[in-house]
């Protein structure tokens, strides 16, 4: 009896999970594991590029977690710059072409899609200067250490000086850990962000924290500042960013804009595909309406768990569990996704940024009725040496008193108490019930009340009064 052929279609998070896991569980002549990455890259972490960039990791390989050749040795045939180039699911093959630009159909007998995301990338006049990057892959965090240090063999700033300035353009996620990289190799930095607030993610009350913080680390930060140009100079390189009302000198431009999924070809395929284009599947991962077609990774919606609505949600954490899952579904196993909550963290500099759950107009766009608090506390005792501020918000559902969406800017040991409330969440407790929480104390950690349940006493009583 010939060997079973599993396809997967991208050589990062999700795709090499489901690689690995099926090849763990089902022998090489019983299942053929086969991958395409169009890049030179596998298993590798994206979200530590602006960390490279910054300096605090040295070392480009240091962010990749297990290389083509390791993959080989343990009985994956991943073939590097290959590219998916269409599908043909009635025939259940998928024509790639390879880097001499040879193309060929290969087929299957189980199709994963892991595709990821791209960045978003407008129509705007010189866009494409030299001098712009995005910071998507490694190949990109290379490019752009690679002109940092051209601009510093040239010398001289954008203005004539000395200075180096960069702009970075969004004030996502990725677009303040952008900011905090350019300020640690010492350039002056501005944030252009087109909407009212830094991190949309936010509600606007702790987007309004995030910037006073900004601004106060010495990030010029500018809200509602739309650009509308890429300024470049005689030889066609970045020399600026124009918006409506204004222009930006700077040696380097960064787009920090977010990501789309990456479904062309699951589209052209007549795949389905959810509000924001990504991939629709059923909890086992498995395209829907497929049998034998699997997708995960940022090329997926999944289901909020709190909300009850599909989104887009691209990260890493959520890509290695999707693969495990399908793996372990075409390896003769059964696994499930349930869903998210919506739990992220960030830093720009030594403020940490983290939200889970549902925002104001989050909850307010489902129907669901809500109590919101906001908290100010210190993240240790309050006599202890090196406590810091922290601001905690929480959302609860009215009447029940379900909890419903936590966000927490502050400083040191701040971000990650939102893992507290993101398992509430996933548990569906009310905020009452989470001052009753057993969590650990001591004065270098937390004062006697941890910050996260004073907000939960205080949701709790909103929600009695209400």
């Amino acid at each position: 009896m010939a060997a079973e052929r599993m396809v997967v279609i991208g050589g990062d998070a999700t795709g090499m999970s489901a690689a690995s896991q099926a090849r763990r569980l089902r022998k090489p002549e019983d299942l053929e594991v086969v991958a395409f990455e169009r890049g030179p890259f596998s298993s590798y972490s994206a979200c530590g590029i602006p960390y490279w960039v910054g300096g605090d990791v040295q070392e480009r390989d240091a962010l990749i977690a297990r290389s083509p050749e390791e993959h080989r040795s343990r009985g994956i045939d991943l073939r590097m710059r290959t590219e998916a180039v269409e599908l043909d699911v009635a025939g259940a093959r998928v024509r790639v072409r390879d880097e001499a630009g040879t193309e060929r159909w290969e087929g299957y007998d189980h199709l994963v899609l892991a595709t990821g995301a791209v960045p978003m990338r407008p129509p705007l006049p010189g866009v494409d200067a030299e001098g712009v990057h995005g910071v998507q892959t490694l190949d990109d965090g290379r490019q752009l250490l690679d002109a940092l240090e051209q601009r510093v063999e040239r010398g001289g700033g954008s203005g004539g000086g000395g200075a180096r300035r960069a702009v970075v353009v969004g004030a996502g996620y990725i677009g303040v850990e952008m900011a905090e990289a350019f300020v640690k190799r010492g350039y002056e930095v501005t944030v252009l962000e087109k909407a009212e607030q830094p991190m949309s993610t936010l509600d606007p009350d702790m987007g309004r924290l995030v910037h006073e913080a900004m601004c106060s680390l010495g990030i010029e930060t500018v809200l509602e500042a739309a650009v509308t140009e890429v300024l470049t100079d005689e030889d066609g390189r970045a020399r600026g960013v124009a918006t409506e009302d204004a222009e930006y000198p700077a040696d380097v431009v960064v787009l920090g804009l977010g990501v789309r999924p990456a479904t062309e070809l699951a589209r052209a395929a007549e795949l389905p595909l959810g509000t924001s284009g990504g991939l629709l599947t059923d909890l086992a991962m498995r395209v829907r309406g497929q049998e034998n077609v699997w997708a995960g990774g940022d090329c997926v919606e999944v289901l909020n768990l709190v909300s009850g609505r599909a989104q887009h949600v691209p990260l890493g954490t959520h890509a290695n569990k999707h693969g495990q899952v399908i793996g372990q579904n075409i390896g003769g196993g059964y696994a499930t996704f349930p869903g998210v909550v919506g739990t992220a963290v960030s830093k720009v500099c030594d403020l940490e940024i983290a939200r889970t759950g549902l925002l104001e107009a989050q909850a307010s766009a489902v129907g669901l009725r809500y109590e919101s608090v906001l908290i100010e506390s210190t993240t240790r005792a309050g006599y202890y040496p090196g406590t810091r501020p922290i601001h905690v918000k929480m959302i609860a559902e009215r009447r029940s008193g379900r909890l419903l969406g936590v966000q927490i800017v502050g400083r040191e040991n701040a971000g990650k108490r939102v893992d507290i409330a993101a398992v509430a969440l996933h548990a569906g407790m009310t905020v009452e019930q989470m001052t009753s929480l057993d969590l650990g104390y001591a004065p270098p950690f937390s004062p006697v009340w941890d910050p996260v349940l004073v907000a939960a006493r205080k949701a709790a009583a909103a929600v009695r009064a209400g």
